[in-house]
């Protein structure tokens, strides 16, 4: 699928145009304005073209930011042509950029999702090896577009440590347990249905699982309320495991309409850089 793939970094201003109808494609108008990506490019950022037989398919805009006294890469978007999604195309792009911000000094790589869409935490957690432990409530306001609208823009931060053991070596727990503090029962649509007191998520297992939709846009569709309650309940369980020193590092896939975040305590995650 991928054979007459190539990826290249965009620097050019000429370069750099090309991604703005894939912008629009992906979200929808307005793109970025071509002068903002052209200097993050020029000034430690890192702008990626996915190309296929020379036609550009997909792209990835990072720019650089500071906290703590330290830098990282921020990586604030990443996007597919709607006809070449589910070929692998978005790992291809973030294993280049890895590569690259490596080269260029970095060590840590930071970007956000939703934690509703299942998909992409699945790229993210188990592709990737990323990991997160922060949650952002309604992060970007109230959006239009066809992926986020009809709900509180929530994100959680995605940190990849480039160089760290997790990511080098695909690091994952083993011999472990995890707990199911929530069950998942089905609405009257027959839609997954999350249920249980988030008063008494436990925050003392080891590893605890977190069921999220496999489908949130379907569910969107047919039952925004209930859209709604996956949004507000998943909030409440994140942020309080968060909060106790929990942070998700997995996604394990399931056949009953939902799939299950993976969490363990943070400081048992081999994060520190191995060069």
């Amino acid at each position: 699928m991928t054979k007459n793939l190539s990826i290249r970094k965009l620097e050019s201003i000429e370069d750099i145009r090309l991604i703005q109808s894939m912008q629009e494609e992906v979200w929808g108008p307005p793109a970025i304005p071509t002068h903002q990506t052209y200097t993050a490019s020029k000034n430690g950022g890192l702008v990626l073209g996915a190309f296929m037989d020379d036609e550009i398919i997909g792209f990835s805009y990072s720019f650089p930011g500071f906290a703590d006294g330290k830098t990282y890469l921020c990586s604030h978007m990443l996007g597919i042509h709607p006809t070449h999604r589910g070929k692998g195309i978005g790992k291809l792009l973030k294993d280049e950029q890895r590569k690259i911000a490596i080269e260029m000094g970095y060590d840590l790589i930071t970007w956000t999702f939703d934690p509703l869409e299942s998909r992409n935490a699945y790229l993210n957690l188990q592709k990737l090896f990323g990991m997160s432990q922060v949650y952002l409530e309604n992060c970007y306001g109230e959006m239009q577009d066809g992926l986020n609208k009809g709900l509180p823009s929530d994100r959680l931060q995605v940190e990849w440590w480039i160089s760290s053991k997790r990511v080098q070596e695909n690091w994952m727990p083993e011999n472990i347990t995890y707990e199911r503090p929530l069950t998942v029962g089905q609405s009257e649509k027959g839609n997954p249905k999350i249920e249980g007191d988030f008063k008494k998520v436990p925050a003392n297992g080891y590893g605890i699982e977190i069921p999220v939709p496999s489908d949130i846009q379907s569910i969107k569709t047919n039952e925004p309320e209930l859209a709604l309650n996956w949004r507000m309940k998943i909030r409440a369980a994140l942020q309080r495991l968060f909060s106790a020193g929990y942070a998700v590092i997995g996604l394990k896939k399931s056949d009953d309409g939902v799939h299950y975040y993976q969490l363990v305590k943070r400081n048992t995650i081999p994060l520190t850089t191995k060069r």
